[in-house]
């Protein structure tokens, strides 16, 4: 169920959320109600999207596996590549 919200904003603020909106092909009122989506519970934990839920357990990955260095080489090797 949609419900109506009213915002006071500065005006040059809505005119350029209004032209990201069109650039993005979406209405104004998606990309702020998505944004609110995104904010974490009362409970300080964030929900995960249905999307990111269907992902779970689809790769495997070793115990040992770093993230952290597999992301770090992963950019290094991207901006640091000649």
């Amino acid at each position: 169920m949609s419900t109506k919200l009213t915002l006071t904003i500065d005006k040059s603020v809505i005119e350029d959320a209004k032209a990201f909106a069109k650039a993005q092909g979406r209405s104004l009122s998606q990309i702020i109600e998505n944004y609110l989506k995104s904010l974490p519970t009362e409970k300080g934990q964030e929900e995960i999207s249905p999307n990111v839920k269907k992902l779970t357990g689809v790769i495997k990955v070793p115990k040992d596996f770093d993230y952290k260095k597999e992301l770090s080489d992963a950019i290094a090797e991207k901006h640091l590549k000649k």
